[in-house]
């Protein structure tokens, strides 16, 4: 009777709970939606650009999902990015690492998380966020920044660059700056 009774009572639940059926439908996809187009798991490629190879990309997933309205794909690295740019020569010219990225429409990369790029001088950049334009050559974020350099190191937010991390501004900056000690003259 006990084993009974609970198979009873889920029987007498369910013909009270059918009476009303109510079909559960999702809302249509429209052309403002995007959708998973592609995932991949433990990439390690190079991609090249007019007939040269210029990156070496590794992530550990990848998603690309389509563009609303015909627009290009969006790209989502989102357990991470580490990728080396190369020069003309295949020497790396530009290192960058960062927890979360994004490819808005092959355009604007997105860098989150704990962000580090290392120049061809040797320079190290370490951030929170970074855009990147590749149509404009040029990389920016609103963030605090942190530059080590051989000679100095500097901090502060607002930072403006060229694509290769070479000529760049930083606003409201501190550093340290190596001054070399001269003797005082007297006049």
């Amino acid at each position: 009777m006990k084993r009974l009774f609970p198979f009873l009572l889920a029987l007498l639940l369910l013909s009270f709970g059918c009476s009303g059926e109510v079909e559960h439908i999702a809302e249509p996809i429209t052309g403002k939606d995007t959708l998973l187009f592609m995932h991949s798991s433990g990439i390690n490629t190079f991609i090249s650009d007019s007939g040269l190879m210029r990156y070496h990309l590794v992530v550990e997933e990848w998603d690309i999902y389509n563009g609303a309205n015909g627009e290009l794909p969006t790209w989502k690295f989102m357990k991470g990015l580490l990728m080396e740019r190369y020069d003309e020569t295949f020497h790396t010219d530009l290192f960058v690492q960062s927890d979360t990225a994004y490819l808005h429409k092959q355009q604007i990369w997105e860098l989150r998380g704990r962000v580090m790029v290392r120049n061809v001088n040797g320079d190290v950049f370490r951030t929170e966020e970074l855009f990147w334009d590749i149509d404009k050559h040029e990389m920016w974020n609103y963030q605090y920044m942190h530059i080590t350099t051989p000679e100095r190191e500097l901090e502060g937010t607002h930072f403006y660059s060229n694509e290769q991390m070479t000529r760049y501004s930083v606003r409201n900056s501190v550093g340290t700056f190596p001054v070399q000690e001269t003797e005082p003259t007297n006049r």
